[in-house]
């Protein structure tokens, strides 16, 4: 399962990628609210799926929950 999310990550960035290219060059502004609604759908796409795929959320190592004698040390 981890293969294929992973693989669906690949295929979300390389659209996103590819609409912020188009939004770069000149388009009607139909077309750029289109090219905008897709990069909106995808960048969605890729968060739900990568949050799906990685559920471990790291704390930062500025994180104020840290205790005291840890936050020195780092």
């Amino acid at each position: 399962m981890l293969d294929v999310n992973l693989a669906r990550i690949r295929t979300h960035r390389t659209n996103i990628h590819r609409y912020q290219r188009l939004l770069r060059t000149k388009l009607s502004e139909l077309e750029r609210r289109f090219v905008e609604g897709r990069l909106a759908d995808e960048q969605a796409a890729l968060d739900a799926l990568a949050a799906e795929t990685f559920p471990i959320i790291l704390p930062s190592p500025n994180c104020q929950s840290a205790s005291p004698g840890l936050r020195s040390e780092l």
